[in-house]
C-alpha cells in the first residue's frame, strides 16, 4: 500500500531551477513572436510564402492561445516585404453604359488618374467654348451657311415657280415653308378671305394644295438633302476644332498613364466620345437666357458630364507595402463591395461612379483576416467570398442580385482579379463542420494551422514565459515581476494545464492574473510585483466566483448533503465530480450506494433509470458489467441484481471518471467487506479492472479536502487517482501541506485489485492452479457470493420475465434522451 502512496514532492511541479538567474523582468528583453506554438508557426510561414490558388489558412484554436496577436504580426511583416497592390478605378463604358470599366494603375496613380481626367474636361470644355466662339470658327461657319442659303434660294425660287402654277406661294414660317393660296391678283389671301370664300372654292383650293403636294415632293427632296448636307459639313467642321483641342489632351493623358494598354483604350474612347457630343460642351449662356426652361437642361447636362468621372475604387496612395485588411464586420456589402441607388421621380438609379469597394478589393493584393464567427453570421457573405476565391476576380453586385431577385438596373461592373490570401481565426469545431459539407471550402482552405492550449514546460518556455511577463510591463506599463513572481505564474500555468511538464497556452488567463498582481503590488506600495501579490491575484480571482462552491460547502457542513469521511461502511463510498460554473471548475464529492441482491437483471443504473445520467456514464456502468463477467463468470452464468446510484443528486451526471469507484462499491457489497469512508476514489476502469486516467484530478483532490478540512482531518483521509494522472497534479498549498504532515494522504493505482486494498486493507485476491481465488481475498468473497446467488433453490422463475422487461426500458430509455433539465447544471465525474 505504502509503495503508491505519493510524497508531497510529487504534488506539484514547482519552478525552482528552471527559470534562468535574473532578479527582475527588468533585467530581461521583451519577447519577439509567440510562445511554444512551432507547429502553427511552421504551417503559417508556409501558407504565407506559397503562392497558388486554394492555400489560403484557417488559423485554429480556442481563444487565448495568440492566434490573432500572431496573425497581426506576421501578416504585416510578410506584407512589409511585398511591393503594394495597385489602385483600380472604375470609368464609364461608352460602349456600353451598363458594364463600367475597371482599370488597375500603380499604387498612387488611381487618385492622380482621377484628378488628371477631372482637370482635363474643364479645359478641353473650356478650350471648346472658346474655339466655337473664334472667328476663324465664325468664318467657317457663316461659309457654309452661306453656301446653304445659296442653295436654299435657288430652290425656293424653283418651288415658287411651280407653285404659281397651282396659284400659290410659298413662304417661310417658325413652322417653316408653308404654301398660301393667291388671289386672282397675285396677292397671297388672308385669312378673310378665308372667311369669306365659298365651299365650292375652299375645296378647289384644297385640291390644288393636294397636286401641289405631290408635285413639288422632289424640290423639297432638294431641300432636305441640302440642310442634311450642311448638317454634316457643320458637324465635320466642328469635329475637326474640337479633335485639335481633344487630342492635345488626351495624348498628354496617354504619356503621363503609359504604358497601360487598357487604358489608353478608354482614353479613345473618350477622346471619341467628346467630339460625337460636341454640341453639349459649347457655350449655352445664350440659350440660358433666352430659355427659362433651359435650367432642366442644365440638370441633364450635368448628369451628362458624369460619364466623364473617374470612381476612384481602391486606393492605395498611403501604401507602402502590401495591403493587411482586418474585417470585423464581414457584412455582404462590407465584403464584397455595394452599388448605391438614388430615388429619382420614383424610380431607383444607379451609375458606375455610385460603386464602393469591399475589404475583399481593400485587400487584393495582400491579406484579408476575418473571424470564422463573424463570418458565419454573415452567410451570403461567406458564398459570396468563396465564389470570389474559387473564380479569382471579385464581381461588385446587389445581394439581391446573387439571389435571383429581378433589379430596376442591369449595372454590372467588370469583375477585378483578385489575388488575394486569406486568413479566417475559429475554432476547430467549425473548421471541421465546414471542411465536412463545403466543397469549395476544402479546396479553398488547403493550410490549417492548430493554435495548442499547452507546451512543453522546458527551460527555454520558462525563460519565454518570463519574456512575456517582461513584454506587458515594457509595453503597457506595469510593474516588473521578481524571480520569484514569475515562478508562481510558471506554476499557475501548469495548474491551467492541468500538467506539470506543460505549460498553458491561453495567455489571454495569465494576462488577466499579471494586471491583478500589479495591482495587489501598487495598493502594498511595493516596487515590484512579487510571489505573494501573484498568490493574492489568483487567489482573489477565485473568490470571486466560488461562491457556488462555497454554498456547497455549507451543505456538507451542516450535513444537508450527507458524506462520510469516517470509519468503514459495506456498499457505499465516495466518488468525485466536478462541477463547472462558467470560469470557474470544482470537485464535489458524493456518496455512491450499491444494492446487490440475488436475480438476473444485471446492474440497474439508477441514474439512467431517472435519465440523469449521460451516455459515457451509461457506458461505464456497462463496462463494470464486462468486468463482472470476465472475473467471475467463466464457470457460470452471472447471477446477479445491483442498483447504483449517485446519492442527492438531482441534476445529472456524465462521464465515466466514477466507474472504477462503483466497482469498488459493488465489490464491497458482494464480499460485505466494508469500504474505509475517509478515502475518497475517481478513475476510469475497462472490462480488464486496468483504472484509466481521468479530467479534473486536481479540482476533484482539493473538493475533497475541502469536505474533509470542514468535517475534521483524522490522518486516514485521502484520495486514490489512476497513477496516470500523477503528473496532472498541481495541487494548492493547503493540500500539499496536509500531505506532507501526514494527515491527508494521496494514492495512485494501475488497477482494481490495488485500490480494492486500500479501501478495504484485504487483500484483492488471485486464482491458484486450479482458477479458484485465495480464501478470504475480496474476489474470493465475490465470487463464493455470486456462486451462492446461481445456486440458491429458487430458480428464478420471474427472473427472465423481469429481464425482459429490464431489457425493453432500457431500449426505451436508449430511444429517449438521457438528458436533463437544461436549466441545472451537470456534473462531471
Amino acid at each position: 500500500m505504502d509503495g503508491i502512496k505519493l510524497t508531497f514532492e510529487q504534488l506539484r511541479n514547482e519552478c525552482c531551477d528552471e527559470c534562468a538567474d535574473f532578479l527582475s523582468t527588468a533585467e530581461l528583453g521583451s519577447l519577439e513572436g509567440i510562445i511554444g506554438q512551432d507547429r502553427a508557426v511552421e504551417a503559417i510561414d508556409f501558407g504565407l510564402n506559397i503562392k497558388k490558388k486554394g492555400y489560403n489558412i484557417f488559423v485554429s484554436g480556442i481563444s487565448g492561445t495568440g492566434r490573432n496577436s500572431y496573425i497581426t504580426l506576421i501578416a504585416n511583416r510578410k506584407a512589409k516585404t511585398e511591393k503594394p497592390a495597385d489602385d483600380w478605378v472604375y470609368v464609364f463604358n461608352f460602349k456600353k453604359p451598363e458594364h463600367p470599366i475597371a482599370l488597375n494603375l500603380q499604387n498612387g496613380q488611381g487618385k492622380v488618374f482621377q484628378k488628371a481626367i477631372e482637370n482635363s474636361i474643364v479645359l478641353i470644355k473650356k478650350e471648346i467654348e472658346n474655339i466655337f466662339m473664334s472667328q476663324e470658327y465664325e468664318r467657317a461657319k457663316n461659309m457654309l451657311y452661306k453656301q446653304l442659303n445659296d442653295v436654299s434660294e435657288e430652290l425656293l425660287e424653283e418651288l415658287n415657280e411651280l407653285a404659281k402654277k397651282f396659284g400659290f406661294t410659298y413662304t417661310n414660317t417658325d413652322r417653316g415653308l408653308v404654301s398660301i393660296p393667291l388671289k386672282s391678283d397675285g396677292n397671297a389671301m388672308t385669312e378673310e378671305d378665308f372667311k369669306t370664300m365659298t365651299k365650292e372654292v375652299y375645296a378647289e383650293i384644297q385640291q390644288k394644295s393636294a397636286e401641289l403636294n405631290i408635285a413639288s415632293m422632289d424640290i423639297f427632296k432638294k431641300i432636305r438633302d441640302a440642310e442634311e448636307n450642311y448638317r454634316e459639313k457643320l458637324k465635320k467642321i466642328d469635329s475637326e476644332y474640337a479633335s485639335k483641342v481633344v487630342k492635345v489632351h488626351i495624348d498628354k493623358l496617354k504619356n503621363k498613364f503609359a504604358p497601360n494598354e487598357k487604358l489608353a483604350e478608354y482614353l479613345d474612347s473618350l477622346r471619341q466620345d467628346i467630339i460625337e457630343k460636341v454640341d453639349l460642351f459649347k457655350n449655352d449662356e445664350p440659350k440660358k437666357q433666352a430659355n427659362p426652361f433651359f435650367a432642366l437642361q442644365g440638370r441633364n447636362n450635368e448628369a451628362f458630364f458624369a460619364r466623364y468621372r473617374v470612381n476612384l475604387f481602391v486606393d492605395n496612395s498611403d501604401k507602402n507595402y502590401a495591403p493587411v485588411v482586418f474585417e470585423t464586420n464581414p457584412t455582404y456589402t462590407n465584403l464584397l463591395g455595394s452599388i448605391e441607388f438614388e430615388n429619382e421621380m420614383g424610380f431607383l438609379k444607379t451609375s458606375f461612379d455610385k460603386v464602393s469597394a469591399g475589404s475583399l478589393h481593400a485587400a487584393n493584393g495582400g491579406y484579408l483576416v476575418l473571424q470564422v464567427k463573424d463570418l458565419m453570421e454573415n452567410i451570403y457573405a461567406y458564398k459570396g467570398m468563396m465564389r470570389a476565391l474559387m473564380n479569382e476576380e471579385i464581381k461588385v453586385e446587389t445581394i439581391q442580385a446573387t439571389m435571383g431577385y429581378p433589379m430596376t438596373t442591369g449595372m454590372k461592373p467588370e469583375p477585378i482579379p483578385l489575388n488575394v490570401k486569406v486568413i479566417i481565426v475559429g475554432d476547430p469545431y467549425t473548421y471541421s463542420i465546414l471542411y465536412a459539407y463545403d466543397e469549395q471550402f476544402s479546396k479553398l482552405f488547403k493550410l490549417r494551422a492548430d493554435f495548442d492550449v499547452e507546451m512543453k514546460r522546458t527551460p527555454d518556455n520558462v525563460e519565454k514565459m518570463a519574456k512575456f511577463i517582461a513584454s506587458h510591463a515594457n509595453n503597457v506599463g506595469l510593474m516588473h515581476f521578481d524571480k520569484e513572481a514569475v515562478c508562481k505564474v510558471v506554476e499557475y500555468s501548469s495548474r491551467i494545464a492541468e500538467d506539470k511538464d506543460k505549460l498553458t497556452s491561453q495567455f489571454n488567463r495569465l494576462v488577466d492574473v499579471l494586471y491583478e498582481a500589479d495591482s495587489w503590488a501598487t495598493s502594498h506600495g511595493s516596487d515590484l510585483v512579487r510571489k505573494e501579490h501573484v498568490s493574492k491575484a489568483i487567489d482573489q480571482k477565485t473568490n470571486r466566483n466560488n461562491m457556488y462552491e462555497e454554498k456547497i460547502l455549507e451543505l456538507f457542513k451542516d450535513e444537508t448533503y450527507l458524506l462520510d469521511v469516517d470509519g468503514e461502511k459495506i456498499g457505499e463510498i465516495n466518488g468525485l465530480a466536478v462541477v463547472s460554473t462558467g470560469e470557474y471548475s470544482f470537485g464535489k464529492p458524493s456518496k455512491i450506494t450499491v444494492s446487490t441482491y440475488s436475480g438476473r437483471s444485471g446492474l440497474i443504473n439508477i441514474e439512467r433509470e431517472a435519465r440523469t445520467s449521460g451516455k459515457i456514464h451509461d457506458k461505464g456502468v456497462m463496462i463494470i458489467h464486462g468486468y463482472m463477467g470476465y472475473k467471475y463468470a467463466q464457470d457460470k452464468p452471472l447471477a446477479l441484481s445491483a442498483s447504483i446510484v449517485f446519492e442527492q443528486l438531482y441534476s445529472g451526471i456524465d462521464g465515466d471518471s466514477a466507474s472504477s469507484t462503483e466497482l469498488y462499491a459493488i465489490l464491497s457489497s458482494l464480499s460485505e467487506v466494508p469500504i474505509k469512508q475517509g478515502i475518497a476514489v475517481t478513475g476510469s476502469v475497462n472490462q480488464r479492472g486496468m483504472i484509466q486516467p481521468i479530467g479534473g484530478v486536481n479540482e476533484k483532490v482539493e473538493g475533497y479536502f475541502k469536505v474533509c478540512k470542514i468535517k475534521g482531518l483524522t490522518g486516514e483521509q485521502g484520495v486514490i487517482i489512476p497513477h496516470q494522472n500523477i503528473n496532472n497534479l498541481m495541487l494548492s498549498d493547503d493540500v500539499i501541506e496536509a500531505v506532507k504532515n501526514g494527515v491527508f494522504h494521496i494514492y495512485a493505482v494501475k488497477t482494481v485489485d490495488e485500490g480494492i486494498e486500500i479501501l478495504t486493507g484485504r487483500p484483492a485476491g488471485q486464482k491458484d492452479d486450479k482458477g479458484c481465488y485465495e480464501k478470504d481475498t475480496i474476489h474470493y468473497l465475490v465470487d463464493q457470493k455470486l456462486t451462492t446467488y446461481y445456486e440458491q433453490p429458487d430458480k428464478n422463475k420471474n427472473s427472465s420475465k423481469g429481464k425482459s422487461k429490464a431489457k425493453a426500458k432500457d431500449k426505451e430509455n436508449d430511444k429517449s434522451n438521457n438528458g436533463i433539465d437544461k436549466d441545472e447544471e451537470k456534473i462531471q465525474v
